[in-house]
């Protein structure tokens, strides 16, 4: 009799929903994580009285998260202590324009219109198609297995909306905004959230496109920091006798005549399970922790063809005065040209910008608590940085980079910044990759183009190993909160049905 009827690596988001969920239908479940905490891009870490949410910042696409919740006897508005965020965010244009975008619609189309009143009136336009797209989408495609052309049959042939929003897979993100919007400074605000799909305008899929809308339908964040989902998700798995073991590296996936039956942990103990789950990046599992004498000649391939996600470093700034911000994201944005631009003769060519783009996150605004009282947290998402920079490295370039940066925010995005950082920590792609594990810094684990999405990501249900099912970003949906916890239903419905 093996030691466990499920066996889980790995405490990220898409884990520990699977984890809690096999738990309460009566599964023996473990979790292994080789950190100290859980959640993974989803965490929370201290540093002299400051708390700093390692990557994720707020909550989008709640109902998709509370699906999970509901599977669970619970919603997340139970479980999750929740601030409600408003404005969406305020954005700063290169040329220093600001453009505030309410949770309203019609408050959003006011702010579009004082700039381009055409565009202002096309926002419904976009809006409209949009929300049939996500109607669509939510009822067939974050939930649906996409495991074979089959599957992704069945899931049109459940939603035959989604064929309707076809052309949104095929265009790319920029092609989509500038079929809506004609007014370059317009095009510019709705611009970086392509980077939540991980690849630049002119790369990204199109129907990433659809998140300046779904932002509208609400944002929030974690009181106490992002890392209280995971936490939520743990507290209702141990409810059902779900196992959490942390500081414990998995070295090997057990095979047995191709089927996965346990884990080998760094210190040669070896636990025993009827399911393996892996919450860590599937070209990593694949290929260090199953081994290629595992996989077939043409999965090898497949495996070895992923291409890594992005990498972004993250800058964590304590602070001892209220920052001149006006909610808790600000986007410091550049036009589309020049992100692709970037991408291409900077980012590809190991190279990181002088001039900053990216993500302002004002955490302490929201949750004064995560400050000592009279200072406050400010998270900074940096323009995506290369693995390897030409010519030196991250820990030789870190300290001027920190200075160089602190100095830049405070004379261009955050006035007086430069005398009031109290605590400065910089996350380097080398960084992730120590803490998280996750090769080259990749905070998506693999590219979310067209080439690795749906049937082309890594399959739930592994068609390799049997009793091996997959979850994270690493498989369909892809990265993020909500589409990894979304991962987490796909197995366990997947599980129910073939185990």
């Amino acid at each position: 009799m093996a030691d466990y009827d499920v066996l889980i690596i790995g405490a990220g988001c898409g884990g520990l929903s699977v984890g809690s969920l096999l738990a309460k239908k009566g599964r023996k479940v473990l979790i292994i994580e080789q950190s100290d905490r859980i959640g993974g891009c989803c965490s929370t870490f201290e540093k002299d009285g400051f708390l700093f949410d390692l990557g994720a910042s707020l909550i989008e696409d709640a109902e998709v998260i509370n699906w999970a919740f509901e599977r669970l006897g619970t919603t997340l508005w139970k479980e999750v202590d929740l601030v409600a965020c408003d404005p969406v965010y305020t954005v700063i244009l290169k040329d220093g324009t600001k453009i505030k975008y309410p949770i309203s619609s019609e408050g959003t189309a006011q702010a579009i219109s004082k700039i381009s009143p055409e565009d202002g009136k096309r926002w419904f336009e976009y809006a409209k198609h949009m929300q049939g797209f996500l109607d669509a989408a939510f009822k067939g495609f974050f939930t649906a297995p996409v495991n074979t052309v089959a599957d992704m049959v069945k899931m049109f042939a459940r939603t035959p909306a989604l064929l309707k929003y076809g052309p949104m897979f095929a265009a790319s993100y920029q092609d989509v905004i500038e079929k809506y919007f004609k007014d370059e400074r317009i095009r510019e605000s709705l611009s970086y959230q392509t980077f939540y799909g991980g690849l630049p305008p002119e790369l990204c899929p199109g129907y990433i496109a659809m998140i300046p809308w779904s932002e509208h339908d609400g944002i929030h964040y974690s009181k106490g920091g992002m890392i209280g989902i995971p936490e939520a998700f743990m507290r209702c798995g141990k409810k059902f006798g779900m196992e959490v073991k942390l500081n414990t590296l998995v070295k090997k996936v057990i095979i047995k005549d191709k089927k996965a039956v346990g884990v080998a942990l760094s210190d040669g103990t070896e636990i025993t399970s009827d399911l393996v789950i892996s919450d860590i990046n599937a070209k990593k599992l694949y290929l260090d922790l199953i081994g290629e004498e595992h996989l077939p000649r043409l999965a090898l391939i497949g495996v070895k063809s992923y291409e890594y996600s992005m990498a972004t470093p993250m800058f964590y700034l304590g602070v001892d005065y209220e920052p001149p911000l006006e909610g808790h994201h600000t986007l410091m944005t550049v036009p589309m040209e020049e992100m692709s631009d970037y991408w291409w003769n900077q980012y590809k060519k190991n190279q990181y910008p002088h001039e900053q783009f990216g993500i302002i996150s004002w955490t302490s605004g929201s949750d004064p608590s995560l400050a000592p009282k009279g200072s406050h947290v400010i998270i900074l998402t940096l323009a995506p940085g290369p693995y390897k920079l030409n010519g030196t490295t991250w820990d030789k370039e870190k300290p001027v980079l920190m200075e160089r940066i602190i100095e830049y925010m405070s004379k261009k995005y955050i006035p007086g910044l430069a005398d009031h950082v109290k605590v400065a920590m910089l996350s380097t792609p080398v960084d992730f990759e120590k803490r998280l594990l996750s090769p080259e810094g990749a905070i998506y684990a693999l590219r979310q183009d067209v080439p690795h999405t749906t049937i082309f990501r890594p399959a739930a249900k592994s068609k390799s190993i049997k009793g091996l099912y997959l979850v994270g970003a690493s498989t369909h949906p892809g990265g993020g909160v909500p589409t990894t916890i979304a991962s987490g239903m796909i197995a366990e419905d997947l599980i129910e049905k073939y185990e």
